[in-house]
């Protein structure tokens, strides 16, 4: 067994900090609500260090408690992703040499949410930490279709490029809407028989690949991800198979 604890002052103390917000004035009968609540979730030892008004009404606490409750590492199956890290040109060179053709790539933020960092942190020329977006690729065709793209409007545009990969961001995540708006569009691209055809990659802090695996996607890349990883498992995937060796 590999029995792990929470670590604060010494190994395995169980000690745990956490951060909520609760809606009540801020004051002693605030920060006592607050204990009350962690002391029902079976915290021990529980001190509220830090309390403040966050709106009328409303307040933010910081606080610490121990658990006595422990994690055995040995009985953990997660599916985990272990990409290569080619470089811009190793990729564009092993695309050149085993499929001899541009691997054309749609992106796009589906439903109502409107965020486009992560998904322009990878597929935009800039990239992300000093490693060039999927764009720089001499060997990929890329559409970024932005925020808020509904499904059909991306379908619509998978069939009119023909592509070979598409690749959603998804941030929001209120409620599960992600689930529902992922779920839904893998939906629509299987009732249209485009599965077999397509690459299917999800991305956002929030996605993990076992959640992208279950949702039936190819791979899910998570918080961290950078856009060589996404290129090289691309190309890889491509070439595996369409491509000879």
């Amino acid at each position: 067994m590999n029995i792990i604890k929470p670590y604060g002052d010494t190994k395995n103390d169980g000690a745990i900090q956490l951060s909520f917000a609760l809606p009540v004035k801020n004051g002693q009968k605030a920060r006592e609500a607050a204990k009350i609540l962690l002391s029902k979730m079976g915290f021990e030892d529980v001190e509220v260090v830090h309390s403040e008004d966050i709106g009328e009404g409303y307040t933010y606490f910081v606080t610490y408690g121990k658990t006595l409750y422990d994690v055995d590492l040995d009985k953990i199956n997660v599916t985990e992703v272990d990409i290569e890290n080619w470089s811009l040109e190793e990729t564009d060179n092993y695309i050149q040499n085993k499929l001899g053709r541009k691997i054309i790539i749609v992106g796009a933020t589906i439903g109502t949410d409107a965020h486009t960092v992560g998904l322009d942190a990878i597929l935009n020329m800039k990239g992300y930490h000093g490693v060039p977006g999927l764009e720089r690729y001499k060997m990929f065709k890329v559409y970024n279709m932005g925020a808020q793209v509904p499904p059909e409007k991306l379908l619509i545009k998978l069939k009119e490029t023909n592509a070979d990969v598409v690749l959603i961001s998804q941030i929001v995540t209120q409620k599960g809407i992600h689930i529902k708006n992922l779920k839904e569009f893998i939906d629509l691209i299987e009732a249209e028989n485009m599965r077999e055809k397509l690459l299917m990659i999800v991305g956002g802090p929030r996605i993990t690949n076992q959640m992208a695996l279950e949702l039936g996607y190819d791979i899910g890349f998570g918080r961290g991800s950078l856009p060589n990883q996404v290129a090289t498992y691309i190309a890889k995937f491509i070439i595996n198979k369409y491509g000879a060796e």
